[in-house]
């Protein structure tokens, strides 16, 4: 009789609790709300994010906090979310490499992409671009192509890195044109575009959201985007995949929440978020930082464009030869 009323307590306990948590979800939010970004601010992540966190304060009725946690290659904000309560308070607005391609560059991270967040919300597909200098004697992709084989090895192509999205498209770029341009890595975009407005890089990988701008003033030129379709706003530019086939290579934006946070709250926020993506204000405020908003997708579309995405990108690494360290 003891343990029949101790099991009894137990699932009365568990079900009060579960209850509780229900009810909490019920009232959510009653207080601000944060979202972690692994980009610095005033990066095109941390710009997007903040014009959407703006005009979501409004229909959550509360304030949505921009807390920017960068470096580690995205693993520092990856996981102080994966560590975070899942009371619905924290979520991460996370790119390409933390939820994808750090799984398959790195062969240990503290933080499991696949188990440690739940999908939210898809916000934007963020298209990256071949920059050179505006005053460049290239003006085509395939000026550049050919004078980064006339070289003798003397090509650069600046990016942030080798195991970085932006330097594993120029490995990929790279493997498909043979254009035998040497990849200069930089700590980010803003000192790699510094660099290449000053000579001392060819050419750079970067996303649109980091240098439209220095495009639109004049000081970039871009040669090609690396999306699988022109641009738009930048149609006069071709695509990569016009050139060299089945080359889609963007990165995207998409908000995900610890693993644990409520069904409720996670449905809520993927309501509002994809409310706010289908004002066309909105969306074309995005268009001008550089991404483009898709198609707005539920919590479960999302997890599927994830494990897409995944797979892809695997296929991607075993062609270009990286291999996780």
């Amino acid at each position: 009789m003891q343990r029949k009323h101790f099991i009894a307590a137990l699932l009365l306990a568990a079900s009060s609790f579960a209850g509780s948590a229900w009810a909490q979800s019920a009232n959510w939010p009653d207080k601000p709300i944060r979202f972690v970004l692994s980009q610095p601010a005033g990066s095109g992540p941390d710009n997007v994010a903040r014009l959407l966190g703006d005009r979501l304060a409004k229909p959550l009725g509360q304030t949505i906090v921009i807390d920017n946690k960068p470096g580690g290659q995205n693993i520092i904000g990856a996981q102080t979310v994966a560590r975070a309560t899942p009371d619905g308070y924290t979520f991460y607005f996370a790119t390409t490499a933390a939820l994808v391609t750090n799984s398959l560059l790195f062969s240990q991270l503290p933080y499991d992409p696949q188990k440690d967040f739940v999908p939210v919300a898809f916000i934007a597909r963020s298209p990256f671009a071949i920059l050179v200098d505006a005053n460049s004697p290239i003006q085509s992709l395939d000026d550049l192509v050919a004078k980064s084989k006339a070289s003798d090895g003397q090509f650069s192509i600046g990016n942030e890195g080798p195991r970085t999205f932006s330097g594993m498209i120029a490995r990929l770029f790279n493997a498909r044109s043979k254009a035998a341009a040497n990849l200069v890595p930089y700590a980010n975009v803003g000192v790699g575009a510094q660099n290449l407005m000053g000579g001392h890089v060819d050419a750079m990988v970067a996303d649109l959201a980091s240098t439209a701008q220095l495009a639109k003033q004049g000081k970039l030129r871009v040669i090609a985007t690396t999306s699988a379709k022109r641009v738009p706003g930048w149609e006069n530019v071709p695509a990569l995949s016009e050139k060299f086939g089945n080359f889609d290579m963007v990165g995207w934006f998409a908000i995900v929440a610890p693993k644990g946070t409520p069904a409720p709250v996670i449905a809520k926020m993927n309501r509002e978020v994809n409310a706010l993506l289908n004002d066309k204000d909105l969306s074309a405020r995005i268009a001008n930082i550089g991404p483009l908003t898709d198609a707005s997708m539920s919590e479960s579309e999302v997890g599927k464009f994830l494990a897409n995405e995944l797979a892809r990108w695997t296929e991607v690494t075993k062609e270009i030869g990286v291999l996780p360290e």
